[in-house]
């Protein structure tokens, strides 16, 4: 290759270089542009996101301010749902009295009824107990006898079952409240006012006194 040839073609391969090197100059550049873009971009979305929340925190200060300096005013709705609720308390109250009043006077209402049917009864009982006394004591292993022995005890079982009991009386202190006096007698040998003899048996049904005992006291 001669000297001509060999010049153009270091020429060319100079003009080849610059193109290229220019070229990645000016991409670059570009991109370097491109980036400083991008940048600016993303500063200027922050702080747009910045100022809002400042806004935000400034317009809840003033808020609370309102709040701390006046009473704020109740909603309409809230105010009625007061209402009812206070309403239905009241109410869910009387009821629960208006409840325990009629449960009371239920429980009365039956303590009297089963001391009026308990006190019909009672003659029944003082019968058997003077039938028994007349019975001799040879014909006490009649069948007739313990039939009707076995009745009385029944009855007594059932009264037990039921909250009826009898008044003790021989012996005991005389007490106004469960005894009746109607006969007095002087006697040495008995403390004062002792029951001496009993006439007629009393019975009380759960603590209340359906039937006082007659009986006599020593002075």
């Amino acid at each position: 290759m001669n000297q001509e040839a060999t010049s153009e073609v270091v020429e060319d391969m100079e003009k080849e270089v610059t193109s290229e090197t220019a070229e990645d100059t000016e991409n670059m550049e570009a991109a370097q542009e491109a980036q400083k873009a991008v940048s600016e971009t993303v500063e200027e979305v922050e702080e747009g996101e910045e100022e809002p929340a400042e806004e935000s925190e400034a317009g809840e200060t003033k808020e609370k301010k309102k709040l701390f300096g006046r009473k704020p005013k109740k909603d309409p709705k809230d105010e009625k749902i007061e209402e009812l609720t206070d309403r239905v308390t009241r109410q869910m109250a009387e009821f629960d009295n208006f409840r325990k009043r009629t449960e009371k006077e239920k429980a009365a209402m039956y303590e009297v009824g089963a001391k009026s049917v308990i006190e019909k009864l009672l003659p029944i009982v003082d019968n058997f107990e003077r039938g028994f006394s007349t019975v001799a004591e040879e014909d006490k292993e009649d069948s007739f006898v313990k039939g009707m022995e076995m009745v009385y005890k029944q009855i007594l079982t059932t009264f037990e079952t039921i909250g009826v009991k009898p008044i003790e009386a021989v012996g005991q202190e005389f007490n106004p409240d469960l005894h009746n006096a109607v006969m007095h007698v002087d006697d040495e040998e008995v403390g004062e006012n002792i029951v001496v003899e009993e006439f007629q048996k009393g019975y009380t049904y759960r603590d209340s006194v359906v039937r006082h005992s007659m009986v006599k006291v020593a002075n």
